[in-house]
């Protein structure tokens, strides 16, 4: 049977259906598969057989997959699970419908500069975002790129790519990778975030181009390029690019480390800048074609007789003159009134000037709960979901701090960007559901379930009593919805087997069959083999209520 066939109908850890192959690299498969816990499709990542008898690739596999799977934004493919045992090393990740960014530019060419920038911003957030949470992707190229079918980018592959690219190297495979490859890099230095801005330097270009800046008939002859030569300016190939784009691409793969940008944030506020331009021109190009005047049609002046034409010409001076005039008096009060507002208040107006102080960081009530801040600003509010912020939180406001401003009777104006917390999500009605259905149904609603047993003559044995909070009720993602289990007509308490020295796939079976739930697991340094259980939550051969969850610690293998 073909390696990449073998796993398909198969069922993962009791929970990822393996449906179809849809994609193969010198490291991995990666299937298609149906998470039957949550109810949606994913993308599972299973490590090639060779690959998974290399001891030091396993290591840095699990490594690199764990540290991915605590990043979470919109442009970068989410990691959902990482699972490795003595037999199989995979992740589940965000399976995504649509191409790679490799596609779509095989497909049109040079994109216009317009859609680069609006991809090159997608891609410069995924690389703030890890980078600021210590990953570098270490193989930024458009295949590693997605794109939706509505436009939004999502980066795949963070640290995972690299190690893919290594056994590309070794066979001789690596030409898509060494035309994004940073200098330090290609000398064999070590790559930091800088290297990611060089690689999505060399995409921009490509973008922008609809070819690469750098080509040769080796892949030594394309690294010394990379290292040495100078790009053809983009404008040269594209005359639409405008020269504030090809300034921003040319420095983010400059050869030098201190010309290039420092951090894909510093490229992001650049790209930023070139938007909001665009965005005040288009508006005040509409603005003007609002205001442009309309042309009606007249009739022929040759209709009229004497008499009317000359009073008509009489009316028409007038109503120049009265409109003359009118102009300049208009035009005269909104030269005062600019004069006034810019100039000569400050110079005739007493008015105190103080320093916008930072709200960023604060809580909103706090603010709201300050009388002498509520006399000197004018707050407008305007509240957004935020996952990663409590509710009340201010995230950002406009002006930004610092800046001096003009102490007014009606209070300085200052928005505020204010965090609404999680987004809030319906409890479902799990009532008489088996405690197993009701779990999925919970956790599918974006909950973590907790059970608790209780002795019910009405209820049947395994099914659910109550809920709290009740159904119908909000709830942020993420909260804690308790289900209250019936047990029959009385507790029944269960013996906690002996987990310890079991791989972790074993322990859960164990703990299925003993009637008890699985809690989770963590990762800890033990001199037992990798993927041991070296810990259990509760003690083994104790009793306790049937359905009590228990947590377990899984050996990482020894502490260098």
């Amino acid at each position: 049977m073909n390696e990449n066939e073998k796993y398909i109908g198969k069922m993962l850890d009791d929970r990822y259906e393996i449906l179809e192959c849809i994609g193969e690299g010198g490291m991995a498969i990666v299937y298609k598969a149906m998470c039957h816990r949550l109810n949606r499709y994913v993308a599972v990542k299973i490590m090639r057989d060779e690959m998974a008898a290399d001891e030091e690739f396993r290591r840095r596999f699990c490594a690199e997959s764990q540290a991915v799977a605590m990043l979470s934004h919109p442009n970068i493919v989410a990691v959902y699970d990482v699972s490795h045992s003595d037999d199989i090393e995979y992740i589940v990740m965000e399976l995504i419908d649509g191409i790679t960014l490799k596609q779509y530019m095989d497909r049109r060419g040079k994109l216009s500069w317009k859609e680069t920038l609006h991809f090159s911003k997608q891609i410069a957030k995924a690389l703030s975002h890890a980078h600021e949470r210590g990953i570098i992707h270490r193989d930024i190229k458009p295949q590693n790129i997605m794109l939706l079918r509505d436009g939004t980018i999502k980066v795949g592959d963070f640290g995972i790519a690299a190690l893919e690219n290594e056994l590309d190297e070794n066979n001789g495979q690596a030409i898509g990778s060494i035309h994004y490859i940073a200098p330090e890099q290609a000398r064999g230095n070590c790559p930091d975030a800088r290297s990611d801005v060089y690689s999505l330097g060399v995409v921009m270009y490509e973008m922008l181009t609809g070819q690469l800046p750098y080509t040769g008939e080796t892949m030594g002859e394309i690294a010394v390029k990379h290292m040495n030569a100078d790009p053809v300016l983009p404008h040269e190939l594209n005359p639409d690019i405008p020269p504030e784009l090809e300034s921003i691409t040319l420095k983010a793969m400059a050869p030098k480390l201190e010309d290039r940008y420092q951090s894909a944030k510093d490229l992001l506020e650049d790209l930023e800048a070139i938007t909001q331009s665009q965005t005040k021109a288009d508006e005040d190009e509409e603005a003007v074609e609002t205001d442009a005047p309309r042309v009606k049609p007249v009739r022929s002046v040759s209709e009229l007789s004497k008499e009317k034409y000359k009073r008509r010409r009489r009316r028409a001076s007038r109503v120049s003159f009265l409109s003359g005039t009118l102009g300049l008096l208009l035009l005269a009060i909104w030269l005062v009134s600019f004069l006034w507002n810019f100039w000569l208040e400050d110079v005739f107006s007493p008015a105190e000037r103080i320093d916008l102080p930072n709200f960023v960081g604060t809580e909103f009530q706090a603010i709201e709960n300050n009388a002498e801040l509520m006399n000197t600003y004018s707050f407008n509010v305007v509240y957004v979901i935020d996952t990663e912020n409590p509710s009340g939180l201010v995230l950002d406001q406009s002006p930004e701090p610092g800046r001096s401003m003009m102490v007014t009777p009606g209070g300085i104006q200052v928005e505020l960007t204010v965090s609404s917390g999680a987004s809030q999500y319906v409890v479902p009605d799990v009532l008489n559901m088996s405690y197993t259905d009701a779990v999925a149904a919970i956790q599918n609603a974006g909950f973590v379930a907790e059970i608790e047993n209780a002795t019910s003559d009405s209820v049947a044995r395994n099914n659910v009593i109550s809920t709290s909070p009740a159904a119908g009720e909000s709830l942020s993602s993420g909260s804690t919805v308790y289900l209250l289990v019936s047990s029959g007509t009385e507790i029944l308490y269960v013996e906690v087997p002996n987990l310890i020295g079991s791989t972790e796939d074993a322990a859960r079976a164990k703990l299925e069959s003993a009637n008890l739930s699985f809690g989770g697991s963590e990762r800890v340094s033990s001199d037992l083999a990798v993927g041991t259980v070296v810990g259990q939550s509760l003690d083994a051969f104790s009793q306790v209520e049937e359905h009590a969850k228990v947590y377990l610690q899984i050996s990482s293998g020894p502490n260098p």
